[in-house]
Order: C-alpha cells, then sequence, then structure tokens
C-alpha cells in the first residue's frame, strides 16, 4: 500500500467516525475503500471490524445510566451477542477466498437496503405501540433476531445497528429512546467479540489483518467520532445517506463488473 492508499484510508475513517456518530453504518464507507486499495474481501472485512471496534463505544457510555438500570434483562442478551458474534467471525475466518468474492457483494447490496430503508425503520419503530410488558428483552423471537444479527455482524459488520434497530422495534414495540442503548451496547459486544477472534486469528496465521492501515483507521476514526459526530449532526441526514449510498453503490458495481 502506497502513502496516498493510507491517506485515503485515514479520511474514509474519518467520514465514518462522523457518520457512525450521526446516522451509523460508518463500515459502509470504510470497507469498501479497504477493498478499492487492494485488500482481499477477507482481510479487508477482518481489518475492517478491528479497525471500527470502539465505533459504538461512545454510543454505549451515552446510555450508560439506563443500560445500568436494565442490566438484568440486557444480560442475556450480551451472551448471545457474544455468541453469535463468535459464530459470525468463524464462518468469515472459515469461508473460502472464492466464496467470500461472491458472499461480499450479496452482503454490501444488504447493507446498502438497510442504509436506504432505515429511516422507514426508525419512523416505524418511533411510531409503533408500547405493549407495556414487564420484561421487554425476553421472548424467544427477540433471542434469536438478536443471534441472527449478531452472526451477521460478526461476519460483515456493515448496517448491522440498523438490523438490530428493526428487531428490537419488532420485539419490543418500545420507542427508540428506549432501545438505543441497547442496540450501541449489543453492537459495541459483537465488534469487540469479532476484532478479538480476528486478532487471535491472524496472530496464529489463519488470517490476512492489515495491521498499520487498521491501526491508522482506528485513529481517524475516533478523531472523526469526537470532532466530526457534531459537524455531522449539523448536516441533513440525507446528505449523509447519500454519501455512504455513493461509496457502497459505487464498491458494489466494482465488485460486480471487476
Amino acid at each position: 500500500m502506497t502513502l496516498f492508499d493510507y491517506a485515503v484510508l485515514c479520511l474514509g475513517a474519518l467520514a465514518a467516525g462522523s457518520i457512525n456518530g450521526a446516522i451509523g453504518s460508518g463500515s459502509l464507507v470504510t470497507l469498501p475503500i479497504l477493498i478499492a486499495v487492494g485488500i482481499e474481501p477477507t482481510a479487508a472485512v477482518a481489518t475492517n471490524t478491528i479497525a471500527m471496534v470502539l465505533s459504538a463505544l461512545g454510543g454505549t457510555l451515552a446510555h450508560r445510566k439506563q443500560l445500568a438500570d436494565e442490566r438484568r434483562e440486557v444480560a442475556p442478551l450480551i451472551v448471545i451477542a457474544v455468541i453469535g458474534g463468535i459464530v459470525g467471525a468463524l464462518l468469515l475466518i472459515w469461508t473460502t477466498p472464492d466464496a467470500i468474492q461472491v458472499v461480499v457483494p450479496i452482503l454490501l447490496g444488504v447493507a446498502l437496503l438497510m442504509v436506504v430503508l432505515q429511516p422507514l425503520i426508525v419512523k416505524w419503530v418511533a411510531g409503533a405501540p408500547s405493549r407495556g410488558r414487564p420484561h421487554p428483552y425476553r421472548g424467544a423471537l427477540l433471542r434469536t433476531g438478536i443471534f441472527g444479527t449478531s452472526v451477521y455482524g460478526g461476519y460483515f459488520a456493515a448496517a448491522q445497528g440498523v438490523l438490530l434497530l428493526g428487531v428490537l422495534g419488532i420485539a419490543t414495540r418500545r420507542p427508540i429512546r428506549d432501545i438505543n442503548g441497547v442496540k450501541n451496547l449489543l453492537t459495541f459486544t459483537v465488534n469487540v467479540t469479532a476484532a478479538v477472534a480476528f486478532a487471535i486469528t491472524a496472530l496464529l496465521g489463519g488470517i490476512d489483518v492489515r495491521w498499520i492501515a487498521a491501526g491508522t483507521m482506528a485513529v481517524a476514526a475516533l478523531v472523526g467520532g469526537f470532532y466530526g459526530a457534531s459537524i455531522a449532526k449539523r448536516l441533513p441526514d440525507i446528505v449523509l445517506r447519500l454519501l455512504v449510498v455513493v461509496v457502497a453503490v459505487s464498491s458494489l458495481a466494482h465488485a460486480l463488473w471487476s
């Protein structure tokens, strides 16, 4: 990789940190850039997951009081998220290079669809009536959905927050302000779990991780999240969403026709 490649990765991670602070799905900016600079898809996904592992930490800390109050209800979901994250990470590690070349464009398309539909999902969750259940984070439907999104997140990461928002909204019928902290916590849990699995496997020689790229992106994403989120929130939501869509569509087109 050239210095120009690292500069592009740094700018992409800065943008992703800002986007994560505002609407989420920043990995749909960084992952295509990693692939575009010549990193093969498996290594790109692993590198991106490690680099962006702290992207959901700020949102989790912002809801720490609410999460502390609901820790007994949320604890089983964390266990499920860890298991799902491990399964997803192992699936990526075991996927052959030829298969990942086919799978990544499909997952990019799914993630892109989730970003496009995010306003509708948010609107639906916000308008859903409360069921008034005493234990809203229990139930087979919720836990199955959390496991599925965690497997997806451990395997690919991009747009898992949108999927979690839909699952939590459908299963609990709680307003967004009440589920957003749980969504961020579960996203952070899956990201950390997958990142640890990828790091250990890389140290054992089982997967390629571009550590310099990951470190560069991690620092840039932290700076972008800290300083850029406030700027991003001043921009119209459509501008940020359009940036994500343009980058993801360009990457998808390149993957399909290259």
